[in-house]
Order: C-alpha cells, then structure tokens, then sequence
C-alpha cells in the first residue's frame, strides 16, 4: 500500500488544513493565491509570474495527464513556459496518481519531486478558496513533522530580479528587431514574436538598451510588486521618449502604465484564470481572457493622453492601457497563453503592424 507522509497548511490568520503529500517533502511558505482554469497545470506550474506563491487549483482533479515531453525548440522548451518550475507550492482537493497522455513522459509527483516542490492533497480546496475570496490572498506555509518554518510575505522582495534572465539572448533572424524586457517572461510570448518574423533580443530587466537599435520594445509579464522595478521604468520612459512601438503584457502593462506616470496597487485576491471577460474600449466586443497576475493599474490616474484599452467585466479593473496618438499600448491578460483561450493573439500582430 502506498504511504502518504502528512502535510499541514497554516494560513496566516489561523486557519490549517490538514493533507496528504505527492511532492517534495519539505517546509515552505509564501502567498497562497488560487487558479481557476481546469487544464494547464504545466503551463501555469513553469510560469515565473507565481513566484514565491502557493498555487491552488480549484479544479478538482489534478494530474491525469502528466506532464509532457522537456523538448526545445527555437531556443525555448516546446511545451514549458520557461526552464524551470516557479512556484512554491501546488494544493489539490484530489491528485491522480495514474496519468495516460500520449505526450506525457512522467507524473506531476515526480516533476515535483525533481525540482524540490512540495505538492499536497486532500485538502478543501472550495473552503480554502471561499477564504481567499473574503479574505484576499493571505499567507501561508506548509509544515511536515519535524519542519517548522515561519510565514513570509514574498511580495517585499524584488521578484522580478528573481525571475529576469541573467544575460542577454538572442532568438530567431527575423525582419523586425524586437528589444524583450525580460521580468519573468513566458515562452509562448517569445513564440509568438518569432512567428511573426521577428528578431527577439531578451534583455535583463535591469538592462539598458536604450543606445541600441531596434524596431519595438516588449515588456513581459512577472511576478510581484511593479513599484520594485524602478529601473525597468526608466528605460521605459527613454523609449516613450523616442516613440518606439512598445507592447506590454500583465507586468508589462503596470510597468508602462508607471512610465506613463500612472499608479498601481495590490487587488484583493488577483485574477489567475483562463475566463476572464474584458471589454475592448469604445466598443460591444467582449474577449474571453486568461489571466495571472495580482497588482493592476490605477485607471484613474493615468495622464490625459492616455486611455484604457480593455476593461473587465467582472469588477471593472483596468485589463490594458494605451497612448491616444502614438504606438504604446499593453494588456493586464495574456493574448498569448499556451493552456488558452487565444482569442486576442491578433494584438502581437497590432504590435507587428506599428513598426513597418
């Protein structure tokens, strides 16, 4: 018979559930944050933006599918959002210990075992969700015998200098050269450029490149507070200065909003899902938006040569930004997401089109 070592999760303002563990067998704390998408738990597992956090899937069963084939194609893994796994933590009502995909090259148990990441189930997960929801993201750490450790709030560090990249890479040979701010950037958005025959040069996000040439400047999504990121700002600021096409996704979107001289803040308990409503400014046309990402832009305090792009339905949060008359614009959502929906990818061809 299997034996299944004993897990504990402590919330922060008391609460502990009590589960059984299928990952790493080791203490850990960070913010407990939930995800609502029933698929692509690999996607969301090697997405930098979940950085210091405690995932928790609201989707029952976990699993099934393993995990698939670690194959690189054009300088990025082909079914990974990056290299490595990001999160803290994984919480599941109940874990499949059977998967069966034709793609699939082991278990979710032993990927978390592999990278040192603990995984836990049977816990509550509706109950532990409702939580969050009244409460905001709050956080916690998940104890094994013997392995006491104290909370810690992940979103006092600079994790976007956690996730970036440490030097500069260079993907494709396409017509259009494309500068990456990388803070914790998603594979599928280096995809989506090179697919659209262009020239990707991932940059640190501390790096000035403000002397180099280029054709458009990407800001990609990360993890944490973008009121740390001070000196992605700046060299934003130098590009707006020289009305450079630039695009922007989830981090993206609040760094360019603060360059713009807009403000952030923190939401109750974030959006991590793949259905999302957002309505494109101006018009009728709702979008269907996946989502990771628990700061947001102000909408209110963005200067008056700058207007919202999208907006969501739900509770009217600000889902993009954009210049009235020059080529600046970003999304709080992520048009290119690999677990889906893709509804709005036609963006990076926007993007495209402002730098013929």
């Amino acid at each position: 018979m299997l034996q299944l070592k004993q897990a504990k999760l402590t919330l922060e303002d008391g609460t502990v559930f009590i589960g059984k563990s299928f990952g790493s067998e080791k203490a850990v704390a960070g913010e407990v944050v939930f995800y609502t998408g029933m698929t692509g738990y690999p996607e969301s597992l090697t997405d930098s933006s979940y950085t210091g956090q405690i995932l928790v899937s609201t989707y029952p069963l976990i699993g099934n599918y393993g995990v698939p084939v670690n194959r690189i194609e054009n300088g990025v893994h082909a079914h990974y959002e990056s290299h490595k796994l990001h999160i803290t933590a994984l919480i599941v009502s109940d874990y499949s210990f059977e998967f069966s995909h034709w793609n699939a090259e082991k278990s979710l148990a032993d990927w978390l075992k592999e990278w040192d990441v603990p995984g836990i189930f049977g816990i509550d997960t509706r109950a532990l969700t409702k939580i969050l929801r009244e409460k905001g993201s709050l956080l916690g750490k998940i104890e094994f015998d013997g392995q006491p450790i104290d909370f810690y709030d992940p979103n006092k560090e600079n994790l976007v200098a956690v996730a970036s990249c440490k030097e500069i890479q260079v993907y494709g040979n396409g017509k259009h050269k494309v500068v990456l701010i990388d803070c914790g950037v998603k594979n599928n958005i280096i995809r989506c450029l090179l697919n659209r025959n262009s020239t990707v040069t991932r940059v640190p996000w501390d790096y000035d490149f403000t002397d180099e040439k280029f054709d458009g400047v990407f800001i990609s999504n990360g993890p944490g507070d973008p009121a740390l990121c001070d000196v992605t700002v700046e060299n934003i600021k130098k590009v707006i200065a020289e009305e450079i096409p630039i695009m922007g996704i989830c981090l993206g979107n609040q760094l360019l909003a603060r360059a713009a001289g807009a403000e952030t803040y923190k939401l109750k308990y974030g959006h991590r899902s793949h259905n999302q409503p957002v309505l494109l400014t101006g018009t009728n046309r709702c979008y269907i938006t996946p989502q990771n990402h628990g700061y947001a832009v102000a909408t209110e305090t963005l200067p008056n040569d700058w207007e919202p792009l999208f907006t969501n339905v739900n509770d009217n949060t600000n889902e993009g930004i954009r210049h009235k008359t020059k080529p600046f614009f970003s999304t709080q959502f992520h048009p290119e997401a690999w677990s889906g929906p893709t509804d709005t990818e036609f963006l990076f061809d926007d993007f495209i089109r402002k730098m013929k």
